[in-house]
């Protein structure tokens, strides 16, 4: 497991006690998916519900009738970078058909969620009419953990592996020289569209199907997305559903640049 650093990513195989936890979890994503509250998180035109902060689980991932969540998986996460209490956690659902595009996406962005698996890294959002990114959303890790059955081909998670260094090497470059309070106000755009440009051409993409009981951690810098639903995958009426959690650098955007 040492050459998660190396990746940027490792899966962890089939867990007893993270399969009991999906047990309980199950029921409660089921629910938020139809849930009114939620209704907004369906796009894609019906492919994709998004479903950020969907789980009703505490700071210890409890959900349901649960135990705090826990495993060979959440073990090697508290090794490496410590205690953080969990979020509400994004209960992630891929539908036969997705791609499709989103609410308000333009032909380029759509050909992008298509062609490139919509490759992003997390917690750089578009700000304004020019969709200018910054680090809004600092994340520690994210850890995605299968709660159904799925095919192989059934829009796995995709990653470019090693795409980390690069990227990391990019934001250092873009955040350097300003202060350490004002680092989410840096605009990253163009470092990170010429870095994400070096990701496609030297890292290979690797497909991450899963099951309930595996999980799988990435590097908050690995360039990632979702691959398009094969033509001959399945999956059952609940869709291709995983739960992600990503909680937040207590020493916002200059933890997140400069720690490991």
């Amino acid at each position: 497991m040492s050459g998660f650093h190396e990746k940027g990513w490792i899966k962890f195989p089939y867990d007893p006690v993270l399969a009991d936890w999906v047990g309980h979890a199950l029921p409660a994503a089921r629910a938020s998916v139809t849930d009114p509250a939620h209704a907004e998180w369906l796009d894609c035109e019906g492919t994709w519900f998004i479903g950020v902060d969907a789980l009703d689980n505490d700071p210890q991932g409890r959900v349901g009738q649960s135990d705090a969540l826990s495993g060979q998986a959440v073990d090697f996460i508290s090794q490496q970078f410590g205690e953080h209490p969990l979020h509400k956690g994004q209960v992630s659902v891929i539908y036969p058909g997705y791609p499709r595009p989103r609410r308000g996406e333009g032909d380029s962005a759509a050909r992008y969620r298509s062609k490139r698996d919509a490759a992003h890294v997390d917690g750089l959002r578009p700000m304004g009419p020019d969709r200018r990114r910054r680090v809004d959303e600092p994340h520690v890790w994210i850890l995605g953990i299968p709660l159904t059955d799925a095919s192989a081909d059934a829009a796995p998670m995709v990653l470019w592996e090693g795409s980390h260094k690069i990227l990391r090497a990019a934001f250092e470059r873009a955040l350097d020289g300003h202060p350490r309070d004002a680092l989410h106000l840096v605009d990253i755009t163009d470092i990170y569209q010429a870095a994400r440009r070096e990701v496609f051409d030297t890292c290979p993409r690797i497909e991450l199907p899963a099951k309930p009981g595996e999980a799988y951690l990435l590097h908050r810098h690995c360039l990632h997305g979702v691959a398009p639903w094969g033509e001959s995958a399945s999956a059952g009426p609940d869709g291709r559903m995983i739960a992600y959690f990503r909680p937040e650098c207590a020493g916002g955007v200059a933890e997140w640049i400069e720690s490991a």
